[in-house]
């Protein structure tokens, strides 16, 4: 599409839409820029836009614009099935993310990843072996860069890692990666998504269109995950920590092995892993896999995986408090990715949990603690849901408080000498937060206040 003098509607100006309406203008599109929101709590989004001349259409309903629109681009929190979504793709227009229109301006090859969990933390180590083959390297998406903002610069000798959430996929018809990942595939989002049918469906969406040439990874110890390789039109390879495959990425003896069709390769030992847990284990194999059919080698993969520290709010390490170890795992935001932080402490641990309700039953939650959660603070919306499913279970250890700050101080009252204190909400933040990151920099700013009091 020649966007030259075009009508677009971008709807949603958070980081993807100032990518994407900021994108649109360099192309010499109109850009009409539609959010809830008025000038003042758009801040610097709303100079930053006004400066490159955009047509406004604030604290109005995008409906009333798709009389003009020859096309929309719509923010991840905006649902597919909203009705002005169904209203334009009624009227003819065609409605796709920022995702989708960063693919169509990009020359380099892409590689997706999509998964319930995990997704960070891979995106970025599959980064970080790219960089250290070294090849250019743009890491973007539901990381926190904005495809949009980098799509035209990436050249076709560079790799953009992409992390692809399932907001994203609902409208992505054309997107194209080179390789697709799919971790794993547990409930979440259905409280947007309805149904675990629909959202395994958009999962498997970022391969829909692979080609024999191209690559799917699947994880052949998550269910859903392996199930997707029946839909898959190009060359499927699996990984696993279980089991050991004929081809793909698996554990053998302590070892890391591959096979991507050039024989038996060994990478490194499992312990000199850098970052901790079976969950990231099968992370590394999933780096290791995706790279390695890119043409990392193994020895330049071993070099990384042994000193990759992971990332922000992924059970970060924060501090020490009087011998109390505290870990930021705000991006815990489901409940399948808290059971793998808690599997990942190796010590009684006071659980942080609660935020936004999506739906979900946290039995499993209070089935995951074991042994070694001792206590469990909650807050915000879902803390009856959490004390509920917890005295259903015989778990009566669990307090009430109405802040971050406020868990922080309980948690430690409650710890035990030489015990951890884990944030892992298995909610969303939305209740209480503007995203998880603010919610892990308040945590933090929580523990450095607790270790001064502490002095």
């Amino acid at each position: 599409m020649n966007f030259t003098d075009k009508n677009i509607l971008v709807v949603g100006l958070a980081r993807s839409g100032l990518a994407a309406a900021k994108a649109l203008k360099d192309l010499g599109a109109n850009v009409i820029a539609n959010d809830i929101k008025n000038k003042y709590k758009l801040g610097e989004v709303y100079q930053e836009l006004d400066s490159i001349g955009v047509e406004w259409a604030l604290e109005v309903r995008p409906d009333e614009y798709l009389d003009r629109a020859d096309l929309v681009v719509i923010s991840p929190g905006i649902s597919i099935d909203s009705p002005f979504v169904r209203k334009a793709i009624n009227m003819g227009i065609e409605v796709i993310s920022e995702v989708e229109l960063a693919y169509r301006l990009c020359k380099a090859p892409i590689v997706a990843i999509t998964g319930t969990n995990g997704k960070t933390t891979t995106t970025a180590l599959v980064g970080e072996i790219f960089k250290a083959v070294p090849r250019e390297t743009y890491v973007v998406g539901n990381i926190g860069i904005p495809f949009a903002s980098i799509a035209r610069q990436a050249q076709e000798s560079q790799v953009v890692v992409a992390e692809v959430s399932s907001f994203q996929l609902e409208a992505m018809p054309t997107f194209h990666p080179r390789v697709a990942a799919v971790l794993n595939i547990t409930p979440d989002h259905l409280d947007r998504h309805k149904t675990m049918e629909n959202y395994i469906d958009l999962k498997a969406g970022i391969f829909k269109n692979s080609t024999p040439w191209d690559w799917v990874i699947l994880n052949a110890g998550d269910p859903l995950s392996a199930s997707l390789a029946q839909r898959a039109k190009g060359q499927v390879l699996f990984f696993s920590r279980t089991q050991v495959l004929s081809r793909g990425a698996w554990v053998e003896d302590d070892w890391l092995v591959l096979d991507v069709g050039q024989g038996r390769e060994t990478v490194c030992r499992t312990r000199d892993i850098f970052i901790p847990g079976p969950h990231n284990l099968e992370n590394a194999l999933a780096a290791a896999l995706i790279t390695r059919v890119m043409g990392a080698s193994p020895k330049t993969i071993s070099e990384v995986l042994k000193v990759f520290r992971g990332v922000e709010h992924r059970i970060e390490l924060v501090d020490t408090v009087d011998g109390i170890t505290f870990y930021n795992d705000s991006k815990g935001t489901n409940i399948d990715a808290a059971k793998k932080a808690i599997d990942s402490m190796t010590s009684p641990t006071v659980l942080i949990a609660g935020g936004y309700d999506k739906g979900s039953s946290f039995e499993p939650l209070i089935e995951a603690c074991g042994q070694i959660v001792s206590h469990i603070v909650v807050l915000g919306q879902t803390s009856d849901k959490i004390i509920k499913a917890a005295k259903d279970k015989g778990f009566q250890n669990v307090y009430k408080v109405d802040s971050l700050e406020e868990g922080v101080k309980k948690a430690f009252s409650l710890a035990l000498p030489g015990g951890n204190v884990l944030l892992s909400p298995a909610c969303a933040s939305w209740d209480m937060f503007k995203d998880f990151e603010e919610r892990g920099r308040v945590f933090k700013e929580a523990v450095r206040v607790l270790k001064e009091e502490k002095r």
